[in-house]
């Protein structure tokens, strides 16, 4: 048997209770994105997306093929990491560190002196393509690293792959994230290689690379230990620091990482595939773009019955999402939202899954379907 579970990075599904708290009390991702651009998604409506509690703009269906509900994140925040640590169980008692001023001058002093540079760039909350576009002639000049946050619990380091080799960038990273730990332990560094000239800089999205805080023993740990494969697909394994998988797949953009899910669930094994579709999120959420992401949703339903066609007769597949990124919202952040949580295999048409109290329900309901021992947050469904 195998569990496949595939994370529509950002596509939250209307705005939490607790929203204006995070300033996104009106955010919605699918449903303003459906609005602004007209979109249908049949293949997720046929699953039962229409059937959700909050979601306007899909069409219900007379008989789901899925099941279908949506997910309260408990976790305080609303990015990568708070979202996928709670699908595997973890519930997290404080917030990641944040820093809306940038990281502390004491402590990007050390930093420079143990990467070798005279100095940084920056180190403000900022947009990324925004970065290099405003800093990059410096950084070229100079070699200094751009850095920057957002309001994520990020540090982010930007250099151009002409100017900094890519391994020396890496390197850059891992210092960092020797270093922030304890009173300033951020959820991740980023590196974030850029190309191009003056006037004209890109990322190499493709060359990015993430370094976690290790998680705490989660139900990852617990499908490995029971003998079961753990396959995660793209930013998946940075996502955990690549703590509790058997193999790691990369892919690069949304189409690379539906056909590597494809090709694993053909392959002859059991366990867990598990993977995230970053383009909607990274691609199109942040930079407001609500034509790209609504073109990401209709080229991910157009695939979906190749999904479910690879499907084995044991098998199940989980569609969820970690936060939403509203392409409508203002400024360039993730917003508060509730998680799609949408699932086809044996016995599960026309179930309605209602309001699930935690993303952590997920990890409960992997551990149900493996036969394991769960003793972590979250019910299976």
């Amino acid at each position: 048997m195998k569990v496949i579970t595939i994370v529509l990075d950002s596509v939250g599904l209307g705005y939490l209770p607790d929203a204006a708290q995070f300033g996104d009390e009106g955010a919605d991702t699918l449903d303003h994105t459906v609005l602004k651009t007209g979109i249908e998604l049949p293949h997720l409506a046929a699953l039962g997306l229409g059937h959700v509690p909050g979601v306007h703009t899909v069409p219900q269906v007379a008989q789901p093929k899925g099941a279908f509900g949506r997910m309260v994140e408990v976790n305080p925040g609303k990015d990568t990491s708070t979202g996928h640590w709670e699908f595997v169980g973890i519930q997290l008692e404080n917030a990641f560190r944040v820093f809306p001023q940038g990281y502390p001058q004491d402590f990007l002093a050390r930093y420079c002196e143990r990467i070798g540079v005279g100095g940084y760039l920056l180190n403000l909350p900022y947009s990324g393509t925004d970065a290099i576009r405003d800093y990059g002639d410096e950084h070229l000049r100079t070699g200094f690293p751009i850095v920057y946050t957002s309001a994520d619990s990020v540090f982010q380091i930007a250099a151009h792959v002409g100017k900094i080799p890519l391994k020396t960038l890496y390197d850059w990273c891992r210092v960092a994230r020797e270093m922030l730990v304890g009173p300033l332990a951020c959820a991740r560094v980023i590196a974030r290689p850029f190309e191009g000239e003056p006037g004209n800089f890109y990322r190499r999205d493709d060359l990015r690379h993430d370094y976690a805080l290790e998680p705490p023993h989660n139900v990852l740990d617990v499908i490995k230990a029971g003998g079961l494969e753990v396959v995660g697909v793209g930013k998946i394994p940075d996502i955990y620091a690549h703590r509790g998988f058997t193999r790691e797949v990369g892919s690069g953009d949304n189409p690379q990482g539906m056909e590597r899910t494809l090709e694993l669930m053909r392959e002859n094994f059991s366990g867990l595939i598990f993977t995230n579709l970053v383009d909607f999120d990274a691609k199109f959420g942040h930079r407001r773009n609500s034509l790209g992401y609504a073109q990401a949703l209709i080229d991910f339903d157009a695939r979906l019955p190749e999904f479910l066609v690879a499907l084995g007769p044991d098998d199940y597949l989980f569609i969820v999402s970690d936060h939403g990124n509203d392409p409508t919202w203002r400024g360039t952040d993730h917003t508060r939202e509730y998680g799609m949580l949408l699932v086809a295999g044996p016995g599960m048409a026309g179930k309605d899954l209602g309001t699930r109290p935690t993303f952590a329900d997920l990890a409960a309901s992997w551990a149900r379907l493996f036969e394991l021992q769960w003793d972590g947050a979250g019910v299976s469904i």
